[in-house]
């Protein structure tokens, strides 16, 4: 216990006592703070030999020009300090598909990291790609463009120096799509077009939230994978990323999720029921302590072997079929994109929304509302590679998307303002429905009328009005030739 420094000075003037006890006063407190103990190190800072759970998150800042662009193995993401010194964020090559997840971050693995004030980041790769789609002569047009150039270097941005401290953090890896990738003009051309695929990435950090609410604070949502391991508090997760490439080698390592009593389960009981090799799509909050708690957890079909994640190319006549164009796929076999029967499939809508039934229209997804440009995740036991067989769907679940477009109009029904969004016109929404012989057909394939509530998180620093170029991501629905949105986040625009 610190008692009070106190003296006397007898036989001394009245007139020196102010003075002497100043200087006194003074030479006692340095004398006590020099004694055993060290400077105060500010709250927030690093602390020198003490390490902090770092969450990597991967994500993108597109427009709706790209379908997909892979880095299929990044080599390393290093982090460097104010004195040089580097720390390696990868303990093994991994691969990333960045435009599934454009304004929707998507954890990628946990490191333990020197804490540190970082100034520059590096990042090497091989094998980058792109996709985009087109219509030429009445037929879709998958153009994929890629470089086998060796290891290469991409541009990584920080916006300001990134301060490693405390127990977690988050960092994002945010591919800037349009820096990254020149394609080629109208997408498909036939003979050699010039093109460059050079990844850029802003890398920042995110304070992780007691209760994270939304991706800028540590909610993570729509985040799909197959069970690669479990046990008495939570799984191991395969992500599409962290996945089996040829050969049964596994690209990255499982993320390890744990569930509590306040994890909400849909499609399944409860953990017991989640098996290796069952496939879920789950919200995930970031803890305290960097580690990842499932906050819902969806099986869709616990029988299925097969899951395909991507856009509706095509809704036929008969028999009555889709083809997919993959963006995300798990499984016995893998296939870039796939054609379905549904005949005998399971309609369903993401688990994530909960209050669809408010929403002031008929909300509606099945096999006479199903359109190309949809977002699906599509089960199946096995699928099917021999011409002119369509693998059975068992179930088809509309998915949330970003789109990326202008408000031509604002109104408000109800709890909901309403804004009227034109799409660009290599939007996947009007490029598909461009198709001749399709089932479902669009009145006006460029323009979705997105609904916000109060539930909808609000992550635009750019207006939410008339003229304002604007990201939202939701459900999108076709509701009699008219698309409509279940806005789940509103994010600044990003120019065509």
């Amino acid at each position: 216990m610190k008692r009070p420094f106190s003296f006397s000075c007898p036989g001394q003037r009245s007139g020196l006592v102010p003075i002497l006890l100043v200087l006194t006063v003074a030479m006692a407190t340095t004398f006590i703070a020099g004694c055993g103990s060290s400077p105060a190190i500010p709250p927030g800072s690093p602390i020198p030999g003490e390490t902090t759970s770092v969450v990597l998150l991967t994500s993108s800042t597109a427009n709706d020009q790209l379908f997909n662009l892979w880095l299929q193995q990044i080599s390393s993401i290093t982090l460097t300090n104010r004195a040089g010194k580097n720390v390696n964020l990868l303990n093994a090559s991994q691969k990333v598909e960045f435009i599934h997840s454009n304004g929707v971050p998507a954890p990628l693995l946990t490191v333990s990291v020197p804490q540190d004030v970082y100034t520059s980041a590096a990042l090497t790769y091989v094998d980058p790609s792109f996709s985009c789609v087109t219509i030429a002569s009445g037929s879709v047009y998958w153009s994929t463009y890629a470089d086998s150039l060796g290891t290469q270097s991409a541009t990584v941005n920080l916006p300001s120096p990134i301060t490693v401290s405390g127990t977690s953090l988050g960092l994002l890896l945010d591919l800037q799509a349009s820096q990254s990738a020149s394609i080629p003009p109208g997408c498909y051309q036939p003979n050699f077009p010039a093109y460059s695929i050079t990844p850029t990435f802003n890398l920042s950090a995110i304070t992780i939230a007691s209760q994270p609410s939304n991706a800028k604070n540590g909610k993570l949502t729509g985040i799909d994978g197959m069970i690669a391991s479990t046990n008495a508090t939570g799984f191991g997760l395969l992500t599409p990323d962290n996945t089996f490439n040829g050969g049964g080698t596994i690209s990255g390592q499982p993320l390890s999720v744990d569930v509590d009593g306040n994890t909400i389960y849909q499609g399944i009981s409860g953990l017991s029921a989640l098996n290796v090799g069952t496939f879920v799509d789950m919200d995930i909050a970031i803890q305290s302590d960097g580690s990842l708690m499932a906050t819902r957890i969806t099986v869709e079909d616990p029988a299925a072997l097969n899951v395909v994640i991507g856009t509706v190319e095509t809704v036929c006549c008969s028999p009555e079929s889709i083809q997919a164009l993959a963006l995300q796929d798990q499984g016995a076999a893998l296939a870039n994109a796939a054609s379905y029967s549904f005949s005998g499939a399971v309609f369903r809508t993401s688990g994530q929304f909960t209050d669809l039934q408010n929403l002031p229209f008929p909300v509606r997804f099945d096999t006479s509302s199903m359109v190309a440009g949809q977002n699906i995740y599509v089960s199946s036991l096995a699928l099917q590679f021999v011409c002119c067989t369509w693998t059975p769907a068992t179930t088809v679940t509309l998915m949330p998307q970003t789109i990326n477009g202008t408000v031509a109009g604002v109104s408000s029904s109800g709890g909901y303002q309403i804004y009227t969004v034109t799409l660009a016109g290599y939007n996947l929404f009007p490029t598909l429905a461009a198709q001749p012989l399709q089932t479902n057909i669009l009145s006006n394939p460029g323009t979705v009328v997105v609904y916000v509530d109060g539930n909808t998180q609000m992550l635009n620093s750019t207006p939410l009005s008339a003229g304002s170029l604007l990201r939202f991501n939701g459900l999108v629905f076709d509701d009699s030739g008219t698309l409509r949105m279940a806005c789940a986040e509103v994010l600044n625009g990003v120019p065509e």
